[in-house]
This record gives C-alpha cells, structure tokens and sequence, in this order.
C-alpha cells in the first residue's frame, strides 16, 4: 500500500529528497507538491547565470513535467499553501485543492528582507530571490539605465553583476565598511572590490539608505550623509528569513524557522521541515549543500532509517565569471588563533588559514581556490596539520616538501569528501556512479551525478576523478582545445560567445584571449558557424571564414574543377527540368552528369570561371542551389510512397518535399542529410540517416543518429507521432537542438552519443514547452538563411571568387 506524502514547496531540497525517494523506494510513495511558483523545480544556485545572460531558464531546470509524469508525482503549479489542517492531515492551498497526507514535508524556503524605507513599495523596487525576480530585473534592464544594488553580499553582488552583464550601469551599496563581510576578511574584499571596480561596477561602502526615489516608479535613492544616487531600479539583497507562518499557524513549534530535530522531524511526528525554513540546533542554513544532506537524511527517515543529521560546515563560492573566490569557517581574529597568509599582487593572489590548535576553523581563498575543496575538507575533519604547518598554504599538492601529482592529490582525498558544493556530492558518489554506470564523459558525470552541473567551478576536480577512475579508457574530448590559438574547448567557446554577447570573430578572439592575430583554418569555421546560429538576425556570414566549397557553393574536384548539384526536392523532378540540365551540360561541355545516393543530378567537371553562368541557366529553370557542399541540409531522400505504392502508408514523397522545403538553407554542425519512407520496407534507406522517418499506419516513427559512411550505425528510434504536422515540429527541434549543441564538425550521430539518446528523447519527445521553443528558435532563423546563395552570386556578391588569376610572364614580372 503506497503512502502519501504532501509536499509544500518545490525547490531543490524537496527536489533532491524526492530523487532519494525513488531512487531507494520505487513505488512506495504517492507524492503530491504544492508550488507557489508557477513552473517546475529549477536550480537557484543559477540565477545569477540566467541573469548576466550565461543561461536561459531552460539550462536551469531540474525536474521538467516529463520527470514528474515519470514518477507519478501530481504537481500543483501556482498553488500557494494557505492553511495545514493536523487534526484532518489535510493541506488547502489559495486555489480551493486541498490534499490528505500520511507525511507532509514543510518546504516553504526563505522571504527577502526588504528595509522599510519610504519608497520602498515603488514599482521597480525588487528581491532577488526567484525566477520571477530575474524576469522582471530582465524587463527594465532592456531600456539600460542604472540598477542600484543595496547589499554587498553574495547575492548582491551577482545581481550587480548580472545587471551589468545586460548592459546596465550599476551602483552598490553597502552598509559596512567591506563588501560581503559575511563571508571575506579585509584583504581579500579589497581585492573583490578592485576586480568588480575594474568591471565597471561601482560601489560605495559605508552608506545608508534614507529613502528610495520617485512618484510613479523609482527614480534613484538618497543616503543618509545627503548623496542622491539616480537609477532606474533598487535591488534589496540585504537577507532572508526563513518562510515559517504557514508552520505557525498550525501549531507546529517555530522559533526563528521551523524547529526540527536530527531526523528533519517538526514538533509533529507526521510532518517534516526541509530547506531554507527549517531550524535545525539553532541555525537555519541558506547554501544547497547543508540543504541537499538534511535532505538525505529525509528521505532515509521517509523509508523507515534511522538517519541523523548533525548540522553542516559550509563554504560559499562567488558566481562572477572571472572571479574565483572560496570562504568557508571562521575567520575572525582571537588571541587563540593563529593564521598563515600568503599573498602575491602581481598574480592578484591571496590566501589565509586560520588556525586553532593546530585545526583549520576559516579559509579565505582569492584568485586561486583549486585546494578549497580539500582545505574545506580539513576543516570538516578537524585534521591536525601540524605536521604539514609549514608547507599547508601551498595546498595539497606540496605536502611533504615537494610537488605532488595531482592526481595522486585527488586520489588521497577519501570517499566522503566534497567535490561539488553547489550539489553537494562527493568523491564516492563521484567515482562509483561512473564504474557502476559505464560514464565516460563529463557530460554523462553531470547528467548523473550533477557534479560540475551548476557554477562549474569543480570542473577540473570532476575530470581529474573521472582519468583517476578511468585511467586509460578515459578520453577528455570535452576539453580538448578546439585549435592552437586557444585553451578552450568547442563547448566554453560556445557558452562565452553567448554570455558574453560577442557578435564577431574579432570580438570572439579578443575576449577569449585568441593566442593568434587572426585564428586559423580549424577555428575560424568554427567561430563563424557558432556566430551564424546564435546571433542569425546580427551576425553577417563571412565567407571568407568557410572551406573553399562552401565560399564558392560548388564542390572542388580533383582537377580543381566543380561539382553542381542542383537542388531538386524530395528527388523529384520533371521534362522541362531535365531539358534545362540537359542544356546546360552541352552548352559547358560538362564532362560527366551523375546521380546520386541523394536522389540528385551532379554536374562534374565544371570550371570556377563558368560557375556563375551555370548557377544563372539552372535559375533560370527554376533550380537554386542544393547545397551539396555545405554543413547544412543536403537532401532529404523520399520513395514514392502512397500515392503509387501498394506498400504506402503515408505520402512519403510529399511530405519529404515539405520538411525540405521548410528547413533547406540552414547551417549545422556538420552535413545532415534525411530520409522518409512510405512504409517499414524502408526503400529510402531512412534508418541509416541523421534523421529518418518510417511511414506506419498509425503514423510518423521517427529515426536519427544513423551514419553510412566511414562509420555505419543504424538509427534510434526518437518516437511516434499521429500527424504530419507533429512529425515535421518533432524533426525541425531535433534539428535545432543539434544546431545549438552541436560541436561544429560533429556529426548528429556523435553529438546524440555525447548527449545521450535518452535526453534527447527527453527533450524533444517528452517536453512540449522545450520542443516548442527549439522549433521557434529555429523557424526565426530561417527568416535569414533562406536565400539562394547560386542567385546571389549571379546577381554580383563576391563576383572576385570567380575570376581567374591573371598570368603574369616572367618578362612582365620583371619590368
């Protein structure tokens, strides 16, 4: 007999007892959740990200409606909690739904403080606390302006920087002397300070506010000492308090937060407090991890364990690209305490151990934090270091008095260590999830274990456990440098370009720290296809940046003559275009005329000079180019379908022509080529292309992820769908997720390896809100890529490629 649970509050406590739950349980459980928030379980720890543009809502969800549908949890989106009925163990939200519960979990987070100072109610005064939060800061930052952040804390600060990341000015200002005084000592905020200063940020320390600004909206603030700041948005970051009225009320016992024991249990032994609410020995923690163990111990309690929860020591990490910061402990000074400093101002360096009988109790970390995490570990542990005191502060990696390996550093670190304190996962769950499940990419460690899934700034530490784990099976293409002119992978490259709004390859190479002037031939390619997807509406193609086939749309032969290949729709074609093919090989003298695997007519043998002139006859006949050099769609393979076949289930040929039509023109990582036929004969040979279709009886089975060339591999089958409508929405998402994820010379079958059938599927079959906005995405980039570039270039664009180099004689070249 399953039990009810009722869950208040959606976040990634509840979210993380829930994957424990069914993880240990299956089954066991009938989970009902009641979300304010109007949307699914999202990461919070990255809204600062969403923020400065680095991630988009989609990149931040956790548990999407398909996860929930999975696992048969019923989820009331928009459905505040307004009463807790213990006696009838039922739970009413504002909507009127009420729902009974075996075990309720209380889950309600935190409130943002907002000081109460006139003005304070003004529209554009705003928290930074949710989704919604960010969403709005969004809004009035697209008419620029100026934000002003009160706050100079951890959030504060990444709402400045996120501000500015969308083209804002922006003000802070703090109360204290020194920013996030919480969390850094002096030295190591002076240094934050000068690196967001640097930034454009401008902060000013020791002021108080006296009232915000403004009529209608706000207008700016005033400080006490008289100084008026204008602005167009203030920003409370002063702190939080935990959300505990709705437990109050009820009779459950609340001090500052809900009072809960070592098992999360509430003064009511049927319900349970989780999260930024709870109170656990006088302490209600704000940070994931502390959030993430409490929720464990939860789920254990849930099932009949007798888990127990002692309370976390917790570290704080600053999420400003470009920034690295690690604080953790106490670091205040007492007569008791000692402290080992090490500082380097030219390297922008500094580091601080605060030390009591010879234990670890503060670290404060600025510019270098890679032995955080084992510092971090130390402290937790209560090691005695006082046999590596004089070698402690150059990190794990020189105990002993002589460099270590790193890897032998990692490797010394013990299984209950943690490596992501974002998610709070450790070195065991790490290192036993990659041999029990086979992983072999840091994508797959992330997809499992959310290691490195979040600020990434355990990346490295990630990597070094999966060569430690793997050894020699393990294969760092994730990181793997795109060229020579750079450090970065096709995958960061990807990621900055977009975070920071970079819309030219100068751009690209200035920011990203090219090491060459100008890049090369591997990079720029790269850099132009990831420009010409992400920016469609402002990026200008520059040809000159593509392979010689591509810059002149023809394909180059051994001889150095050309290949056309006319486009000719779902291989379909007619007398008059064939009489116009056929004029047009005697008139050139073309050599050789073949068909190909596509269903195409290829003219070989074509002279660079005569291409434009070819390209005009063809367009006269109403050909446009068919792109058989490009990375883009080449063709789209049809049989006859029903309309002649007595096999056909579905009008193969039609509805082939129409996925061509609609998506011809637009740019890929590599060539994509697909297929549809008519019937499970499968006469198109469509299981063996990047994305094929099956015509069934009930409808559209669609295929990817095949390859017939140097490797051959057979399709997945991604799902059924009734209607071609759906079938052509399903094939356009697929297309597009590719398009944004794809490394740029990747085939689709070894970017859906890299990714995961299974995600894929996820998002393209299983998420209509998420297949909706891959396909607007890439119907908007249509509206720029569908122009013929064979018309173009008759019509005089570029008209230089196709001339022929002049011969100079040697006489000539003397004079």
């Amino acid at each position: 007999m399953t039990e009810k649970i009722v869950i208040i509050g959606n976040g990634m406590a509840p979210g993380r007892m829930l994957e424990e739950l069914f993880e240990k349980a299956p089954g066991r459980f009938d989970v009902t959740i009641f979300n304010a928030e109007p949307r699914v379980n999202y990461d919070r720890i990255m809204l600062s990200p969403v923020l400065s543009g680095e991630k988009c809502y989609d990149d931040i969800v956790i548990h999407n409606d398909h996860w929930y549908a999975t696992h048969g949890v019923t989820l009331h989106k928009g459905a505040r909690v307004t009463e807790i009925d213990r006696q009838a163990k039922t739970v009413t939200s504002a909507k009127g739904i009420t729902a009974s519960y075996d075990k309720l979990v209380i889950a309600t987070g935190s409130l943002p403080f907002i000081i109460p100072v006139p003005g304070h109610q003004l529209p554009g005064v705003l928290a930074y606390r949710d989704l919604a939060d960010v969403e709005k800061m969004v809004e009035i930052a697209g008419a620029k302006g100026r934000a002003i952040v009160i706050g100079a804390g951890l959030l504060g600060l990444e709402a400045a920087y996120g501000l500015k990341r969308q083209g804002m000015e922006v003000t802070v200002i703090h109360l204290n002397p020194t920013i996030m005084d919480r969390q850094l000592d002096p030295p190591a905020a002076y240094l934050l300070e000068k690196a967001l200063t640097e930034r454009g940020i401008d902060i000013i320390t020791k002021a108080n506010t006296k009232q915000i600004l403004g009529t209608d909206k706000v207008e700016g603030i005033e400080l006490d000492d008289g100084r008026v700041i204008t602005g167009d948005m203030v920003i409370m970051a002063v702190g939080i308090r935990p959300a505990s009225s709705l437990a109050k009320d009820a009779g459950i016992a609340v001090n500052r937060g809900i009072v809960v024991d070592d098992g999360m249990m509430t003064s009511d032994p049927n319900v349970f407090s989780l999260g930024e609410c709870a109170e656990h020995r006088g302490i209600c923690y704000g940070l994931v991890a502390p959030l993430y163990e409490a929720a464990r111990v939860l789920a254990d309690r849930l099932i009949g364990g007798t888990s127990e929860y002692h309370g976390s020591v917790v570290n704080t990490k600053l999420k400003v690209t470009g920034i690295n910061l690690f604080s953790a402990g106490d670091f205040a000074e007492a007569p008791d305490r000692e402290e080992i400093v090490l500082r380097d101002a030219s390297a922008g360096i500094y580091k601080r151990l605060v030390l009591k009988d010879n234990r670890i109790i503060g670290a404060v970390l600025y510019g270098e934090t890679a032995d955080g995490s084992w510092f971090f570990d130390l402290m937790k542990r209560g090691t005695d270091i006082s046999q590596m005191r004089d070698t402690l502060i150059f990190g794990q990696s020189y105990q002993g008095g002589s460099p270590l390996d790193p890897m032998a550093a990692v490797a010394a670190l013990p299984d209950d260590a943690e490596i992501c304190g974002c998610n709070g996962v450790c070195k065991g769950k790490i290192t036993t999830t990659i041999t029990g499940k086979g992983l072999t990419s840091l994508d797959d460690v992330r997809a499992h274990t959310k290691a490195s899934a979040s600020c990434g700034s355990c990346t490295g530490l990630v990597e070094q456990l999966m060569a430690l784990t793997l050894g020699d099976a393990y294969n760092p293409a994730a990181v793997t440098p795109m060229c020579t002119c750079t450090e970065l992978g096709h995958d960061d490259v990807r990621r900055l370009i977009k975070a920071k709004t970079l819309k030219t390859i100068p751009a690209v190479m200035q920011e990203l720290e090219w090491r060459t002037s100008c890049g090369c031939a591997k990079c720029r390619p790269a850099l132009n296809y990831y420009l010409v997807c992400d920016w469609p509406d402002e990026y200008a193609d520059d040809y000159q940046s593509r392979y010689i086939n591509e810059r002149v749309h023809a394909n180059i032969q051994k001889d150095g003559t050309y290949s056309v290949v006319p486009r000719m729709w779902g291989g379909v074609t007619n007398a008059a275009e064939l009489r116009a093919i056929a004029d047009v090989v005697d008139k050139f003298e073309i050599p050789m005329v073949k068909v190909t695997g596509g269903q195409r007519i290829d003219l070989l043998g074509i002279e660079k000079e005569d291409l434009p002139a070819v390209w005009a006859d063809l367009g006269k006949a109403g050909f446009i180019s068919g792109q058989a050099y490009a990375k883009g769609l080449r063709t789209v393979k049809t049989c006859v379908g029903s309309d002649w076949c007595r096999f056909g289930t579905q009008d193969s040929t039609g509805f082939g022509i129409r996925v061509e039509k609609f998506m011809w023109g637009s740019w890929t990582p590599a060539k994509l080529k697909l297929a549809v036929s008519g019937c499970p004969r499968n006469c198109a040979e469509a299981t063996c292309k990047d994305i094929g279709v099956i015509c069934v009886d009930s409808g559209f089975e669609i295929h990817f992820a095949g390859a017939a060339g140097l490797d051959i591999k057979g399709t997945d089958v991604l799902g059924l769908v009734k209607t071609e409508d759906e079938a052509l929405e399903h094939i356009v998402a697929l297309t597009q997720m590719y398009r944004e994820q794809g490394r740029y010379l990747e085939r689709i079958y070894k970017w859906a390896k890299r990714i995961g059938h299974d995600e894929i599927r996820r998002q393209i079959m299983g998420d209509p809100e998420k297949r909706g906005a891959y396909y607007d995405r890439f119907v908007f980039s249509q509206t720029f890529a569908q122009v013929d570039p064979w018309s173009e270039r008759v019509s005089g664009k570029d008209k230089h490629e196709f001339k022929p180099m002049a011969t100079i004689s040697y006489n000539q070249a003397a004079e």
